[in-house]
């Protein structure tokens, strides 16, 4: 994923967030609705974190350095963790409180359809950002399922987007449904449900967001794929026999980290050896430009016995 095309999304999802957290606060205070007051703060912690993510597209652009040669690049991974934890902490658990004390202690809501016009409102902007995230997602998902896209993709912040949006049009719904049956069965009780499935929901998207983009801080190869691509790059010259190992790894979204031992045909000279694999990285790189730092170790391949003989 190119950053532009990732920031597109998250300035979109910024700018419907903080609207619709404003138009959600106004709700709260005229009905006094805990799914709108749970939604509002929903929406304020969505905002705060595109904020997040475009800091870390910031701070990844940094130039290498002594102190950290291989660059900047997982400052994206590292502020996408702390999205997911932002929407755990003041999205998910603050609205399961709220719905919880909504439920022990019910409140009759005042202007109810006040509430229900706003929610219609902030679904059609939470809508506009979920069909940009969308949109730009979809040449990096090819033939996958969504589901796929969110577990392989090694670039963060479009993920996060959709699944910030998901949650917050299912939420939108939630809230609709809460307040729709307190109209409707003269029940306040209901409205704290709503609030408990909301903080509910969004604490299913925290965790699901908080054991992705640890593996991707971790550090996470490349997919079969492209190790496919990698290995046939290092291979397709005269020179190379086999790959023997390999090992890859995502210095950020955008570059990867190649090191491989490789055989190469008996009795070549050292001139030989050096062209060869400028050769194989090239091929690599053409085949795989995210692979821009590559490290190649040539040897000759030993059998199993051979080694032990």
């Amino acid at each position: 994923m190119s950053a532009g095309g990732g920031k597109k999304a998250i300035i979109a999802a910024l700018s419907a967030n903080a609207g619709i957290a404003a138009a959600k606060f106004v709700g709260f205070l005229v009905t006094g609705s805990s799914s709108m007051l749970a939604e509002s703060v929903h929406s304020v912690a969505d905002t705060s974190n595109q904020g997040l993510l475009l800091l870390g597209q910031n701070r990844a652009e940094q130039e290498a350095d002594s102190l950290h040669p291989f660059g900047y690049g997982r400052n994206r991974y590292f502020y996408s963790f702390v999205v997911a934890l932002v929407l755990f902490t003041l999205g998910s658990v603050f609205a399961i409180y709220e719905g919880i004390h909504k439920i022990r202690h019910p409140e009759e809501l005042s202007s109810a359809v006040v509430a229900v016009v706003i929610l219609v409102i902030a679904v059609c902007l939470e809508a506009y950002s979920f069909i940009t995230a969308a949109r730009e997602s979809r040449p990096l998902k090819g033939d996958g399922s969504w589901w796929r896209f969110i577990r392989n993709s090694r670039s963060p912040e479009l993920p996060v987007v959709l699944l910030e949006d998901t949650g917050a049009l299912v939420g939108l719904v939630l809230a609709l449904f809460g307040v729709g049956l307190t109209i409707l069965t003269d029940d306040p009780v209901w409205d704290g449900i709503g609030t408990l499935c909301i903080g509910t929901l969004l604490g299913v998207i925290a965790i699901i967001l908080i054991v992705e983009m640890k593996s991707l801080l971790i550090g996470e190869g490349v997919t079969p794929d492209d190790e496919r691509r990698i290995r046939t790059g290092l291979t397709e010259g005269a020179q190379i026999e086999r790959v023997i190992h390999l090992k890859t790894q995502y210095l950020g979204p955008e570059e990867i980290l190649v090191a491989a031992k490789i055989a190469m045909v008996p009795g070549l000279d050292i001139s030989a050896v050096a062209a060869a694999i400028d050769e194989a990285e090239a091929r690599v790189r053409a085949a795989l430009p995210a692979a821009r730092l590559i490290y190649l170790e040539p040897d000759l391949y030993r059998s199993q016995r051979q080694a032990t003989v």
